[in-house]
């Protein structure tokens, strides 16, 4: 195996890991955190939110961001594997880390802020409601932007490798 061709391998396990991950999330957590009351679901949030940040989440989310361009650029000139790539990379450049980046990551910010302690009931419903529709929706973005660009990668992966 060749190490551009290696490189490429890292590249579709770094945008396989994350696809699933934002996939898996829409199919079972977002429903089950769904059920829970205002209070639990928000501190479910914050604690999610927290654990998240760490080595493992970034070697897929970040490692993707960069591998995919760079990837991209070794296969320059050979033909359909180059587009296939730059096409993942632009959706996941805006469509998940561009999302996330602006969108997801603020409203996360803004929810962690918040003393749910303190919080009256109501306080929690409308705390909830600012937080609850636009993180699911813009998630929804990310995980479809996600999916799309590993089904990307995979198919350059199965591209002949077409020098020019």
């Amino acid at each position: 195996m060749t190490t551009i061709n290696l490189f490429l391998l890292v590249t579709a396990l770094a945008s396989g890991l994350i696809a699933g991950l934002f996939y898996s999330y829409s199919c079972s957590v977002n429903p089950g955190l769904g059920t829970l009351s205002d209070a639990g679901y928000l501190a479910a949030m914050q604690s999610i939110n927290r654990a998240i940040l760490n080595p493992v989440f970034f070697f897929s989310f970040m490692g993707t961001f960069l591998l995919l361009p760079l990837s991209t650029y070794q296969h320059f000139g050979t033909g359909s594997r180059f587009y296939l790539l730059l096409a993942a990379a632009v959706v996941y450049a805006i469509g998940t880390f561009g999302v996330t980046m602006l969108g997801n990551v603020p409203l996360n910010e803004a929810l962690d802020k918040i003393n749910l302690s303190n919080s009256s009931a109501q306080e929690l419903t409308a705390h909830r409601l600012r937080f609850e529709v636009s993180w699911n929706r813009l998630h929804a973005i990310r995980t479809y932007a996600s999916i799309i660009s590993f089904v990307l990668v995979l198919l350059a992966c199965l591209t002949a490798f077409d020098k020019n």
